[in-house]
């Protein structure tokens, strides 16, 4: 069966569920006060479903919208495993389409300074090093990263079961005394909705190289959660309920602007 075109969502034809899940960004975006008129972010593209399916709701929502905010894209194309060409011919078309900037750079996923060794902390240490770096370059005060609910609980659960500690993520994560802050406006979207997405539709999706991916605690836990979600089927929400992310809300930074309000009924 053949793919949906995602031009045609950027179009207008956009069905239910898919409303549902820009929407549903919205909401979690609207709650922590992530994104206001005149902001300018960038957001960590992977290449997976999850930092696409992001720029897609992020882009679509922004026409709904009373204020504008800048968009900007940033890939890590690992020295040691590339990108194949034809992926990253679809990748600057989708970001084109979406009306976001896009820039892709090379970077080496074994630095030396790691001295041989390697983890899935220190991959993510690197990865949100290089980030903030170009972040900085770009005076870019927010970043967008595409972790979902399901994150979250996985999250949650590896602290609570192997480090004793009632932790996870946060919806707004603060870096340098608030001049830089981790915004993630899926994090009340289920991972379901973005691998739908993914399968409807024709996204340029690559899988991106971790050795890691199927043996690691995280991905261990997914079965797990899966079992509690068949006893619950709010497990996650509830989970991500237990927290309190209150000082996750950011403040206001209108300038004389109303709130965003999204003019979709």
């Amino acid at each position: 069966m053949d793919k949906l075109s995602y031009k045609d969502l950027i179009a207008g034809d956009i069905p239910t569920w898919v409303m549902r899940f820009i929407k549903g960004t919205g909401k979690a975006i609207n709650h922590y006060n992530m994104i206001q008129g005149g902001d300018d972010i960038l957001i960590a593209a992977s290449g997976g479903k999850d930092s696409l399916a992001l720029a897609l709701a992020l882009s679509i929502r922004r026409k709904w919208l009373p204020v504008s905010y800048t968009l900007r894209a940033l890939m890590i194309n690992w020295i040691e495993h590339p990108i194949p060409e034809e992926y990253r011919d679809r990748l600057y078309e989708y970001f084109d389409a979406l009306g976001i900037e896009f820039q892709m750079v090379d970077e080496r996923q074994f630095p030396e300074s790691f001295n041989g060794d390697f983890n899935c902390y220190l991959c993510a240490r690197n990865r949100r090093r290089i980030l903030f770096q170009k972040a900085e370059e770009t005076d870019t005060k927010l970043i967008a990263m595409g972790h979902h609910l399901d994150d979250l609980v996985e999250t949650t659960m590896m602290n609570l079961c192997f480090r004793a500690k009632f932790s996870t993520m946060l919806p707004v994560q603060e870096f340098f005394d608030g001049k830089l802050h981790i915004i993630r406006p899926l994090i009340e979207t289920r991972e379901s909705v973005t691998r739908r997405l993914a399968e409807c539709y024709d996204l340029p999706v690559i899988k991106p190289v971790c050795p890691y991916d199927q043996t690691n605690v995280r991905s261990s836990l997914k079965p797990v959660i899966q079992s509690l979600a068949h006893i619950d089927k709010l497990t996650r929400e509830h989970i991500y309920a237990s927290h309190d992310f209150s000082e996750c809300i950011m403040p206001n930074r209108w300038d004389g602007q109303e709130k965003e309000e999204i003019k979709q009924s």
